[in-house]
């Protein structure tokens, strides 16, 4: 087996720098014409730029797209010239996934379909298709933008979105280990903070204060429920947060989270779920390293929705992500740690995981990576090798 393996990992790693004379652009480089190091360091992680880029609704503020929109002679319509289309997919070689000793190509694990852009001043959107471990695609991220409302700073969006979007944005990070804390449900709760249905309001201050509200339905982004409504109750759920610039090297957050959930038993008998969260955050930069760190309190006082007896449960978690970079935006390679921990009532939810990546540019957006993954409550150890490409 071991033989096998070996064999296995040298081949792929073979194939893979065969393939180093491809070269693509991203919707947005595309449009741009710039190259993918501009919002990325490496893709997908955006470094300062990008998020100012991503905040002001896929427009640059010193730069205007040339021909981007169709003149039809009517001021009224916005009509993109050229649709922007662009393409995520990785794929990996594992051995001990799920701690089953097995090796596995794990090929493709995702395929994304992304489109996103400004539709016309101060109004972008953002979609895309994902086919993920084998199972029916799907759309996740569906919302339209509208920025710098009023001749402000204040931001609305509306739509499907990540609960966590404005804390540590998942689908952007490097490693194929995840931010467990913000996918956490315990009992038979629906509410975690990563996706879901609803509006968000961001507003930025001169002084580098920014805040977030956001009102979600607290059901996920599933199929609808009776009556066609995506909401399984009447109830919706509030996320704060405030977070402040202190210098170049200091981002600190605080977020709240409060929620209540329905579910119906039989009769008039509905029980209740009500729930909150609380957690700061904080990223320190100093060149060549990115330090971030989550922490979130979590208490639901019924998650299994008992009547008339409640049973609460407490969970606690937290991760750091320590990110190496030689050599800033002109690295060629990096190295990822991550560290994950969870404490609950709920002891099937317990984990404390320790993730260590390396990647290395074959071209600015292609990604040879190693991850090795050890999991301390279970003890067992996953290894992955792969690739991560967007064009």
């Amino acid at each position: 087996m071991k033989n096998i393996f070996t064999i296995t990992v040298l081949s792929f790693i073979i194939f893979t720098f065969l393939a180093s004379d491809i070269f693509a652009i991203p919707a947005f480089a595309r449009k741009y014409n710039m190259s993918c190091k501009t919002c990325h360091s490496p893709f997908p992680y955006l470094k300062a730029y990008g998020n100012d880029f991503a905040g002001n609704g896929f427009q640059l503020k010193d730069k205007d797209a040339p021909r981007y929109y169709v003149e039809t002679g009517d001021d009224k319509l916005s009509l993109l010239r050229d649709f922007p289309l662009a393409v995520r997919l990785e794929g990996y070689v594992t051995y001990n996934q799920g701690n089953t000793e097995q090796s596995d190509f794990t090929t493709p694990l995702l395929f994304k379909l992304l489109t996103g852009g400004a539709i016309t001043k101060d109004v972008a959107y953002y979609v895309y298709y994902i086919l993920e471990s084998g199972e029916p695609g799907k759309i996740e991220d569906a919302w339209i933008m509208f920025n710098n409302m009023f001749g402000s700073e204040l931001d609305f969006t509306i739509g499907q979105f990540q609960v966590c979007d404005p804390l540590f944005k998942r689908e952007l990070r490097l490693t194929r280990d995840d931010y467990y804390i913000y996918k956490v449900r315990p009992g038979n709760s629906m509410v975690d903070l990563t996706y879901d249905r609803g509006i968000m309001l961001n507003y930025g201050f001169e002084s580098g204060t920014d805040l977030t509200l956001e009102v979600v339905n607290g059901s996920g982004i599933g199929e609808s429920f009776l009556g066609g409504n995506f909401d399984n109750d009447k109830y919706k759920n509030v996320f704060v947060r405030i977070s402040q610039d202190a210098g170049d090297h200091l981002r600190l957050g605080a977020m709240g989270y409060w929620g209540k959930e329905r579910r119906e038993l039989t009769g008039d008998r509905y029980p209740n779920n009500e729930l909150w969260m609380l957690g700061g955050d904080a990223t320190i930069i100093f060149d060549p390293l990115e330090l971030n760190l989550q922490y979130v309190e979590r208490n639901d006082d019924n998650p299994y929705f008992n009547y008339p007896d409640k049973e609460k449960i407490k969970t606690r978690g937290a991760f750091g992500e320590l990110i190496f970079r030689p050599e800033g935006d002109e690295s060629e390679w990096y190295g990822v740690a991550l560290f994950n921990w969870i404490e609950s009532d709920q002891t099937d939810l317990n984990l404390k995981q320790l993730g260590i990546h390396f990647g290395y540019l074959l071209r600015r957006n292609i990604r040879l990576v190693a991850e090795y993954s050890q999991n301390f409550t279970a003890k067992y150890g996953t290894i992955g090798l792969g690739f991560v490409t967007a064009f």
